[in-house]
């Protein structure tokens, strides 16, 4: 379903354009208005992996989603192709040359949706205003989506960071529609878990990702399809330190190597903050009681997904 702008779509596509950073409950909205068009037009995506303030104003806000995370969040929701070229092969076009060079000769779109605060074009100066216009000029019909409001605020990507940088899982869930997950690959640690008895899956956090507020979460790990419940420690391990900022996740009922793999752990919510401890003993109680208490308030989320299953 990946494609970059060297390989022309082979039928008429129905696009979502957007950043899309974070695929929260806005951005699902404007993806909608394709994933459930008319079944001659394939469901597609522009996209990139990097936030709006970053590709036009290049001051690096922290991203909130990883590439892979974001095609598997794309996939489920029924997008069939995805365009994430790199932001260097379109910054230099105009908004004229977009729409007739990438969206009518490269996607053959004929439909568009995108959000009310979209911009393209050279220094992202072009909106949704200009896009009705030029896509009127070649047949394309565009739909502009409004603002999703939540508590009288419109969902964002800001709203979001904001949320998790407080440590608030719960709100950040809300405006996502599904819980925040960390994704990263699992490193290779010291095993210090394993000797306190309680082995832990190791996610450093590579720069430009936004890193929640630093404490021990309750958490939903997947495994080759499997959901278990999961006790997360975000941040530098203040007891025995670490080499940066990292996930820390134990996971309830499971065993086996993971190093190298992208397991996804979704924070559910927040416990308490993270702490030092004065030994080992010590941390390893307080480890002990985070799993209690994590695997108590998961729990009716497995049991619901079982329901499903």
């Amino acid at each position: 379903m990946f494609h970059d702008l060297k390989q022309i779509a082979p039928s008429k596509s129905a696009v979502a354009l957007g950043a899309f950073d974070g695929l929260h409950l806005g951005h699902q909205r404007v993806i909608s208005c394709v994933a459930f068009t008319s079944r001659n037009l394939v469901p597609t995506v522009f996209t990139f992996d990097a936030s709006p303030q970053e590709l036009f104003k290049g001051n690096g806000a922290l991203r909130l989603t990883s590439s892979h995370r974001k095609l598997q969040i794309l996939e489920e929701m029924g997008v069939k192709r995805v365009y994430m070229p790199r932001f260097e092969e379109v910054r230099q076009l105009s908004a004229r040359d977009f729409v007739e060079k990438i969206l009518c000769g490269v996607m053959r779109a004929k439909k568009v949706s995108c959000g009310f605060n979209f911009h393209f074009g050279q220094g992202g100066k072009a909106g949704s205003d200009e896009l009705k216009g030029l896509c009127e000029e070649f047949g394309i019909e565009v739909m502009v989506v409004p603002a999703m409001k939540l508590d009288g605020e419109p969902v964002s990507s800001t709203r979001i960071r904001q949320a998790l940088q407080a440590g608030d899982a719960e709100q950040a869930a809300r405006l996502l529609g599904r819980f925040y997950s960390v994704d990263f690959p699992v490193a290779a640690g010291r095993q210090l878990g394993r000797k306190l008895g309680a082995p832990t899956i190791n996610q450093p956090f590579p720069d430009g990702y936004l890193c929640p507020k630093f404490g021990v979460y309750a958490s939903v790990v997947t495994v080759d399809g499997a959901k278990y419940a999961g006790v997360t420690n975000i941040g530098v391990r203040p007891t025995v330190g670490s080499d940066g900022v990292l996930a820390e996740t134990i996971i309830d009922g499971f065993s086996g190597d993971l190093y190298g793999r992208r397991v996804p752990v979704e924070l559910v919510c927040f416990l308490r903050p993270e702490q030092r401890f004065e030994d080992l003993t010590e941390l390893r109680q307080a480890i002990l009681r985070d799993a209690e208490t994590a695997r108590g308030l998961v729990q009716p989320y497995l049991q619901k997904t079982e329901a499903m299953i």
